[in-house]
């Protein structure tokens, strides 16, 4: 498959280490494109649910591909999200073609772009409430693989799959909203900074709108995720497009994982590094003493 030409590309909410990561789609999507800049706009790596006994090599294989780009002249930009906010002391690390930041102001033809994460603003995060985010993060992550186990029930039984981690993601979705109402609030701030884009993920709902005020006008714009939607925020002919993954796009693409690891070897006769430059004038003179005969 030819590699598509994009100027820009955002994805967020990627949860790698979680059963609900579709990881192998992201894969395909990843080879698919050729970004100049790709922007990874929080909660890339869960680090809530992280645990050593998963962390298939499905999701490994994520992490190469974006360094792949890297590697390829892509800038890849790491913007921290709540998730993976262990991170976030690490920020404004700049190296290569790689970025840890925890927020984004960029222009693009002439449009001022402000790009963060979005639980800044979400309550529900913080605090005391924070512990039981992340209880509800990991009834979440449960919940997927039981509705996995009913969907392939309902295959055998020759019915529609159905998605119950959506139902339960879209209610909370609405409830921190109604709440929080941060949308609003990310939209009249950059209303005030007089930007034209204001550029969010967190709460894994894809969305393209406008917001209006009596102080002016802005873009809001959300990445959605890659657990439930599967979609990406692309900006290419001079405008940002909502992409939203089709696997019959990449059915001959599908990227086989294998999952046996190679023994490990550790013998070898071989001289790899050679530091001769290590030894000093003293050990030279030494070594240049004890050779030489007494006259």
């Amino acid at each position: 498959m030819e590699k598509r030409s994009v100027d820009v590309v955002i994805i967020s909410d990627l949860h790698l280490g979680t059963y609900g990561c579709h990881a192998k789609e992201l894969v395909n999507y990843l080879k698919s494109i050729a970004p100049k800049i790709l922007i990874l706009n929080g909660d890339i790596i869960d680090v809530w649910q992280f645990r050593k006994r998963y962390f298939p090599i499905e999701h490994i294989q994520v992490i190469k591909e974006i360094m792949n780009l890297a590697a390829k002249g892509t800038r890849v930009i790491y913007v921290t999200g709540n998730h993976d906010e262990a991170m976030r002391r690490y920020t404004d690390i700049d190296f290569g073609n790689f970025q840890l930041v925890d927020k984004v102001v960029m222009e693009i033809n002439g449009k001022m772009c402000w790009i963060f994460h979005g639980d800044v603003f979400d309550t529900t995060t913080k605090g005391s409430a924070k512990m039981l985010a992340k209880l509800g993060s990991r009834g979440y992550d449960l919940l997927i693989r039981l509705n996995r186990s009913i969907n392939w029930i309902l295959q055998l039984m020759g019915k529609e799959k159905m998605s119950l981690s959506k139902r339960v993601m879209d209610r909370v979705n609405k409830a921190v909203i109604r709440i929080n109402n941060f949308e609003q609030t990310a939209a009249e701030i950059a209303i005030e900074k007089k930007y034209d884009y204001v550029i969010c993920g967190h709460i894994h709902e894809p969305q393209m709108r406008c917001v209006i005020n009596d102080k002016g006008t802005v873009t809001y714009l959300n990445s959605g995720d890659w657990v439930e939607h599967l979609t990406a925020l692309e900006f290419y002919n001079n405008d940002w497009h909502m992409y939203e993954y089709d696997a019959t796009k990449y059915a001959a693409t599908i990227v086989k994982m294998e999952k046996k690891m190679p023994q490990l070897n550790v013998v070898t006769d071989d001289v790899a590094l050679l530091f001769s430059s290590f030894v000093t004038p003293a050990q030279i003179i030494k070594n240049n003493f004890a050779f030489t005969s007494p006259s």
